[in-house]
């Protein structure tokens, strides 16, 4: 395997394998014919019980949107999209990841390339949805009269399978650096409207209750989509970081146990997103609540009687 093959295991900018072998150089003598991969079990471990959360809690995020139709509205369509992507991250990319820590595939570039483009297109259709849901959150705030003709069911359904088109080929950073944008003037606009409210409280009406039950009611949706984007930052940037670190400096030395945890952490972004949901989204808590209920009572009359 040529030196340049030899990289760690990342998405976005280099597919580096946290393979377990001694690094070389071109000028040292060439590798041997078979390579030596000793897999780290504590990685392994951590990697599958992300897979296992993220699988079974954004699977039920797409059921509880299906059975609820409260649920059923414009921003929980890019959410349950959200969840797919994150579902083939628990199902396709992780495995994959733990298939590239145990050495496979083995002196087969075409096959790495293609692992590399698939996961790729899980992370950019991820940063798609965020940007839809920030999208929608805007026009739901600032045209409110328009929104309605212009978030249909239809219109959300066409921007899905556009982004899942466009996710190959569309960067990360300028999306992430759009999306900052558009919730810092939300926050910024809702926070003067709030302020505005509450001075005219005096002559209030009906209607400016509703109003501002409105307001409300969509800055508390933004507070918790925003949560999502910013634990979607937290959770990719220290690999990115890296990323850039070994792309400015190829011969700088990052420790082995800081790879892997970046790594891990950029997985366990798909896993937290159901949680999330469920503590911000009362809608959401509820009906969790009742899908764990149901199953519980089927298996309670499944159970053979004694």
């Amino acid at each position: 395997m040529d030196d340049k093959f030899h990289w760690p295991f990342t998405y976005l900018s280099s597919l580096q394998s946290p393979w377990n072998f001694t690094n070389y150089s071109s000028s040292t003598s060439p590798p041997p014919a078979v390579l030596v991969v000793s897999p780290n079990m504590a990685y392994m471990a951590a990697e599958l019980i992300i897979a296992f959360l993220s699988t079974v809690g954004n699977v039920l995020v797409c059921v509880a949107v299906g059975i609820n139709r409260k649920l059923r509205t414009v921003t929980n369509y890019f959410l349950v999209s959200l969840a797919v992507a994150d579902i083939c991250v628990g199902t396709i990319a992780i495995p994959c990841a733990i298939l590239t820590d145990i050495g496979l595939p083995h002196h087969n570039l075409h096959l790495c390339l293609l692992m590399l483009s698939v996961l790729i297109m899980f992370t950019q259709n991820s940063i798609f949805s965020l940007l839809a849901v920030a999208v929608e959150r805007y026009l739901a705030i600032f045209m409110p009269f328009r929104y309605q003709m212009l978030m249909t069911p239809r219109n959300a359904v066409l921007v899905i399978l556009a982004k899942w088109l466009l996710a190959i080929t569309i960067g990360l950073v300028p999306l992430m650096v759009i999306m900052s944008i558009i919730y810092a003037r939300i926050f910024y606009t809702v926070k003067q409207q709030v302020r505005r409210i509450a001075f005219e409280q005096g002559a209030k009406g009906e209607a400016q209750m509703r109003a501002a039950a409105n307001i409300r009611r969509e800055m508390k949706m933004a507070v918790s989509l925003f949560l999502v984007l910013f634990l979607f930052a937290v959770c990719w940037i220290p690999l990115h970081v890296i990323n850039c670190f070994l792309l400015m400096c190829p011969r700088c030395y990052v420790p082995f146990e800081l790879l892997l945890t970046a790594i891990i952490l950029s997985h366990a972004n798909s896993a937290v997103n159901p949680f999330l949901y469920a503590y911000t989204m009362t809608t959401f808590r509820d009906t969790f609540k009742a899908i764990f209920l149901c199953c519980r009572t089927r298996m309670l009359c499944c159970r053979p009687h004694l």
